[in-house]
């Protein structure tokens, strides 16, 4: 298993946005959806009560870096 890190943006963005660590952990090992960006990125998708959470990584063979994390609430 590859070791998870966090990058000082994300680190930044998820205290704003008040998103943690374990939620993070939860969106990765089981997304919604995932999908390719640029520079080698991909975003990971999960629907979390009435938000979706949204994180941003990069990987390697050795380890997964969380870029960035938000959420949005859905719906009305």
């Amino acid at each position: 298993k590859r070791v998870v890190k966090f990058d000082r943006h994300a680190r930044r963005r998820m205290k704003w946005r008040n998103i943690t660590e374990s939620e993070v952990m939860f969106v990765l090992d089981n997304p919604d959806r995932t999908e390719d960006t640029d520079k080698g990125r991909k975003n990971a998708y999960r629907i979390v009560k009435d938000q979706c959470i949204k994180v941003t990584f990069r990987t390697t063979d050795e380890e997964i870096l969380v870029i960035s994390a938000m959420r949005k609430k859905i719906g009305g």
